[in-house]
This record gives C-alpha cells, sequence and structure tokens, in this order.
C-alpha cells in the first residue's frame, strides 16, 4: 500500500493484482510488436532476386506455402546493399530471411530458376515449408503464456474467496461462514409458523419485546440479557424459534453452526468467532444464532495432557471473551441452541453470559395436534380425516418427526394411486417410521414363522392383561427393518412412571420370551433386542432411580455428563455386585410374572398367536374379543360414569335451585305489587 500527502489530504492507494498482470501482458505484446531489430525481410520481386542470383550472391531460396519465397543471401551481401541508392534494400535484415516475394506458379518459377542458374553457372538451394499465417503464429506463442497466467489467477482467486462460498478459502480462513436471513433475501418467519412451544414462546417474547422497544428498558435501567440457550431434543423447533424471533422482531438473522468454527488451522476458531461478533456488531439490532454449541462449548477438560483440545478450547475462550466484551445497549442478542446442555462449560452458563436456558421439550398431544395442522396444509386431504386421532398416535413425536409422517403419508398415498391421502396412509406413515419397511418378500421358514407368531403373541397378551403395561395397537408378523414380527404400543403420557410400571412393562417385554419356552420348550435368537431393552431399565431402577431395597435408595447418575469419561465406577466392588445381583432379581422377577400371566391365559395366548399365523396382522379388537377389555379400561370407564352421573345430579341440583330462587322472586313481586295497592 501506497501513500501519499496532496493539500493536506491523505490520498490512499490500494494494491490490486490485476495491474500486475496488466503490465505483465502489455511487456508481452510490446515485446512483439517493437523489437529492438529488424528482422523483417524486404519485399521485392523476382528481376531483383534474378540478378542478385546472376551476381552469386543468393545462398538458398526457401518457397513457403507454395506462393511465397525467403531469399537468403550470402553473408557479407546485406551489409553491402545498406549502403545503395534503392531506400527499400536499405532495411534489409542481417540475418535470416532477407527478401521476400510472390511466385505465382511453382512450376513456372522452378523453370525460371533452373535457366538462370544455367546462363549464370551459379547454383542455388531450392527448400519448399509450410506454415501458418502471422497471426496464428502469434497466437500459439501466447498460449502457453495465457494458460499459465490464467491458472495462477484462477488459483488466486480460490485462495483468496474459496470455492465453497464466502468465508472459504486459504486467504479467507479466518473468516466466519454465518448465514444472513433478513427482510430484503429471505423469507419471514413469525411466531405463527411456530406450533406448539407455547411455554418458549412466552418466555421468549421478551428479548422480542427488547429489540422492538429498547428505548423502554434503556429509561427504566434494566437489561436485557445477554443471552439465551434452548435445550431439547433433537428435531423440536429450536432453531425455528430462534428464526421466529427475528421475524417478529423484525431484524437481521444470522445462523451458524458450532462445527464452522472448527478447522485444521491453529488459531482459525478464534479468529472465526472475532469476525462473526463483528459482523453482527455492524448489522444490530440483530439476532446471532449459534446451532449445536456444544461442538465448541463442552468443558474444558481438568487433565489437559490428557483430554484436553487445545484448539477447541481456545474457540471457546475466545466466545467467552466476546460475549463479556460487548454491552447490551449494543442491540445483538446471542441466541444458542444444543441437545446436550449437560457437557456445556460452566463458565458458558453463567449470568452475563447465557442467562437463561428455555427448555423447548417434545410437544404433548395438543401441541402435535397443532404441528399437525401445519404440515397438513399443502397436502390433499380425506375430509373425514381425524387430526386428533393422528396426534394421539404420534406420543414421543418430535415436530421434525411429525413432518416426516405427513410427507410419508403423501408418498404412500401417491404409490397407491389415490386422490387424496386418507387416514391409513398415516398409519402406515407412522408404522413405517417405527418400525422400518415391510419386507414381504423375506424368506421365512414354516416353523420360525410359528416362532415369531407365538413370541408375538406373548408380548401382546401380557401387555394386555398387566394392568401397568403400555395399551396394544397391533401385532405383526410381517419383517420390517431388521425386526422379524413387531407389537405396537400407546404410551401413556405421564411425567413420573412408577415402579410397578416400569415392573409390568419389562414383564410384557419378556413375554415372548417367556411365550417361546411354554409353548415350545427351547429359546430362540429373536428375543435380543427385549433382553438389551430389559436390562438396560432394570440397572436403571437399580443404580439411577433408587427402586431396589438391597441397594437403597442412592442414585449413579451424573446430569453433568462428566463421567462418561471416567474409567472407575463411582462405587466400590461390593456396591457393582449388589446392583448386579438386584438387576438379576428383578428381571428374574419379571420374567416369572410373564410366565405366570401365559400360563393362566394358555388358551388365549394359543388362539391369537393362530390367528396371527393366518391373518399376519391382529389390531386392538382382535385381542380384545379374545381377552376381554383390559381391567385399566374398566376401571377407567367406571370412573367415567362416576364423574358423569355426579355431573348430572350437580346440574340437576343446579336446575332445581334456579327453579327454586325464580319462584322465590315471583312470591316476592307479587307481596310487592299486592302491598303497593
Amino acid at each position: 500500500m501506497a501513500e501519499k500527502k496532496n493539500n493536506n489530504r491523505k490520498i490512499t492507494v490500494r494494491f490490486n493484482i490485476m495491474w500486475f498482470w496488466s503490465i505483465i501482458a502489455l511487456l508481452i505484446i510490446g515485446t512483439w510488436i517493437f523489437g529492438t531489430e529488424n528482422t523483417e525481410p524486404v519485399k521485392s520481386n523476382w528481376n531483383t532476386v534474378e540478378t542478385m542470383i546472376r551476381n552469386g550472391e543468393v545462398d538458398k531460396i526457401v518457397v513457403v506455402n507454395g506462393e511465397l519465397a525467403e531469399v537468403y543471401l550470402q553473408k557479407g551481401v546485406a551489409a553491402r546493399y545498406r549502403d545503395s541508392e534503392d531506400k527499400e534494400l536499405q532495411r534489409m535484415p542481417q540475418t535470416g530471411a532477407q527478401i521476400t516475394f510472390i511466385i505465382g506458379s511453382v512450376d513456372s518459377f522452378e523453370n525460371n530458376l533452373h535457366a538462370v542458374e544455367n546462363e549464370s553457372g551459379y547454383n542455388v538451394v531450392l527448400e519448399y515449408d509450410r506454415r501458418g499465417d502471422g497471426w496464428t503464429t502469434i497466437l500459439v506463442n501466447l498460449v502457453p503464456w495465457l494458460f499459465l497466467i490464467g491458472i495462477f489467477v484462477l488459483m488466486m482467486r480460490n485462495l483468496s474467496r474459496g470455492a465453497g462460498g464466502a468465508g472459504g478459502g486459504i486467504m479467507n480462513v479466518g473468516k466466519a461462514k454465518a448465514q444472513v436471513f433478513d427482510k430484503e433475501n429471505s423469507k419471514r418467519v413469525t411466531f405463527k409458523d411456530v406450533a406448539g412451544l407455547e411455554e418458549a414462546k412466552v418466555e421468549i417474547m421478551e428479548i422480542v419485546d427488547f429489540l422492538k422497544k429498547k428505548d423502554k428498558y434503556v429509561e427504566l435501567g434494566a437489561k436485557i440479557p445477554k443471552g439465551a440457550l434452548l435445550v431439547g431434543p433433537p428435531g423440536t423447533g429450536k432453531t425455528l424459534l430462534a428464526k421466529a424471533v427475528a421475524g417478529e422482531a423484525n431484524v437481521p438473522f444470522l445462523s451458524i453452526s458450532g462445527s464452522d468454527f472448527v478447522e485444521m488451522f491453529v488459531g482459525v476458531g478464534a479468529s472465526r468467532v472475532r469476525d462473526l461478533f463483528e459482523q453482527a456488531k455492524q448489522k444490530a439490532p440483530c439476532i446471532l444464532f449459534i446451532d449445536e454449541i456444544d461442538a465448541i462449548g463442552r468443558a474444558r477438560g481438568k487433565n489437559a495432557g490428557f483430554s484436553g483440545n487445545d484448539e477447541r478450547e481456545n474457540t471457546l475462550n475466545q466466545l467467552l471473551t466476546e460475549m463479556d466484551g460487548f454491552q447490551t445497549n449494543t442491540g445483538v442478542i446471542v441466541l444458542a441452541a444444543t441437545n446436550r446442555a449437560d457437557i456445556l462449560d460452566k463458565a458458558l452458563m453463567r449470568a452475563g453470559r447465557f442467562d437463561r436456558q428455555i427448555e423447548v421439550g417434545l410437544p404433548d398431544i395438543k401441541e402435535r395436534e397443532e404441528i399437525f395442522n401445519v404440515h397438513l396444509r399443502p397436502l390433499k386431504l380425506d375430509p373425514q380425516l381425524d387430526r386428533t386421532f393422528l396426534a394421539k398416535q404420534t406420543p414421543g413425536f418430535s415436530g421434525a418427526d411429525i413432518a416426516n409422517v405427513c410427507n410419508e403419508a403423501a408418498l404412500i398415498a401417491a404409490r397407491h394411486n389415490k386422490k387424496f391421502v386418507s387416514k391409513e396412509d398415516f398409519l402406515s406413515a407412522i408404522d413405517r417410521i417405527v418400525g422400518g419397511l415391510e419386507r414381504k418378500n423375506k424368506i421365512i421358514s414354516d416353523d420360525e414363522k410359528r416362532t415369531i407368531a407365538y413370541h408375538e403373541a406373548g408380548h401382546a397378551t401380557v401387555s394386555w392383561i398387566l394392568e401397568n403395561a403400555n395399551p396394544l395397537i397391533k401385532v405383526t408378523i410381517i419383517p420390517r427393518g431388521k425386526a422379524l414380527g413387531a407389537a405396537w404400543y400407546l404410551p401413556e403420557e405421564r411425567q413420573i412412571t412408577t415402579r410397578e410400571h416400569l415392573l409390568d412393562e419389562m414383564a410384557a417385554t419378556l413375554g415372548g420370551r417367556a411365550s417361546e419356552e411354554l409353548t415350545f420348550g427351547h429359546m430362540s435368537t429373536g428375543a435380543l433386542n427385549d433382553l438389551e431393552r430389559v436390562t438396560k431399565q432394570a440397572y436403571a431402577m437399580v443404580a439411577y432411580y433408587g427402586m431396589s431395597d438391597k441397594v437403597g435408595t442412592i442414585s449413579y447418575y451424573d446430569s453433568t455428563g462428566q463421567s462418561d469419561m471416567a474409567f472407575t465406577k463411582p462405587y466400590s466392588e461390593r456396591t457393582a455386585q449388589e446392583i448386579d445381583d438386584e438387576v438379576k432379581r428383578m428381571i428374574g422377577e419379571a420374567y416369572t410374572m410373564a410366565k405366570k400371566v401365559l400360563t393362566e391365559h394358555k388358551e388365549g395366548l394359543r388362539e391369537l398367536a393362530e390367528l396371527l399365523l393366518a391373518r399376519e396382522v391382529v389390531f386392538t379388537e382382535d385381542v380384545e374379543r379374545i381377552f376381554g377389555k383390559r381391567k385399566k379400561d374398566i376401571l377407567r370407564e367406571q370412573k367415567e360414569a362416576e364423574e358423569r352421573a355426579k355431573k348430572a345430579e350437580a346440574d340437576k341440583a343446579d336446575v332445581s335451585a334456579a327453579d327454586s330462587d325464580a319462584a322465590v322472586t315471583a312470591d316476592t313481586d307479587v307481596k310487592h305489587d299486592v302491598a303497593e295497592k
């Protein structure tokens, strides 16, 4: 960069790489046009050349392309012609071809040349050559230069800007790769586009209000939280909620992922953090959103030599510094999202950085219905479709799962050439997502099919009979995904689970293995997934939930996630043995319960299994026909009937009281009227 002063004004001249290449090109062209020495032959005619041949001054003649002749003179002859009176011959070059002329016909030229040679006694060497024109020669010579220059320019552009867009390449490796969404280049997202998440909306509305009415808070001396952390499982709408905040406030939205800070070069992460916050300050007021912040915000290790990552920790330190470095009145709100809040560094979570944690959990039945309403808008639906039913069939589904269900249902309907998407398509889509794709062509022997049928019938029987087990939806022996058969349940949406619930669910899970043993007298590998689930659940009951009398009301659960890297258990070997013994006892108790239920309902088990072999799919109605209504359903119906009876009595009492009040009022009016008369 060169600088010069003129009239007390500072003028800055910035260097551009294109200047350099322009100078190189001009030098190359100037070398071709303005050479230091004349090398062009003098244009002449045959008469002049004939005279030179007779004088013995011609060494050789080269015929070019059958049209043009180039004459090469003897050594020293060209110097003599510089002093001649002929001005054209004075410009004759010292080397190379000195004279050129058009020959006309090659045959006549050869005849004339031989005649002159015979008369003069001087022999001239005659050669023939095939060449391109002058521009072709120039271009041929320039192509390698142009090719090299083009490659160099392309490399410099890629290094400076990067082939992958903004922020890429070596020259801009320290630039942040944030995506900018504003009212000019993106569709505005508001809270109307976010279904459910009512509690999260209320909590985050304060941030929106600050961005809209900043002066109201400043006058009172209040400070808005610098940052808010959105915590929740994957697919619950954390990113969408952050975009809605920016859309409601009508401010720019800068989005970047935590993994974008990670690079192979040292110091790049910290540099990108600095650049990101600089961009945010330039666009203030704005929303700065960091998705999956746990990629750089993981808690720093105490043993830096063993578990530390200097580059990631440097990036985290820079993020901590930047969040402390700007004031709340800058108008930059930092939002971040993660599903692993337990592993984040404590310094990141303190007041003054991420002041608030906003829980974005899985939607309940009402919120799922709202989410279905959003994703069902573009679909052509069956008019009889019950959206409340769809919400009931998808417990534990996130917003992303529901969107996937709607898309899968539309694909299934199109596959069957339907005019609209019906209830059956949605049920098939749910089965597809939960259990996997049907594999009807999988070859299964009759014995294996019978074993699978009794296995799945065992699950269905135990879950139907036990009061606290999840209610059954359907059972199938059609292979799906890796499973050879499957049973679908509808889990109850409860916030806490009792020991009795867990034991009944374990017994229902072991019902398949128990049915195989009671029916065939042997065990198969088909219960692998069941045993895995039961074992994990039993260990959780003993070591986490404190549901063992022998081990005691003790929990070894680590909510911080720091024990994942530990090599030692937080309990002694003796306690570990006690936990193992309790897990075995608890699983044995559940297995015994399952065998007892199946023994008592042996005929129902056999009937259900044979029905599965015949139809391959059995629904709730079929199981209810075999075993009768569930005890829990009977109790629920009784309770509902009692509540309806109480409500009817209360309504009747209210009507009677209203009639009495009306009668008293009428009597009072009559008495008052009589008194007036």
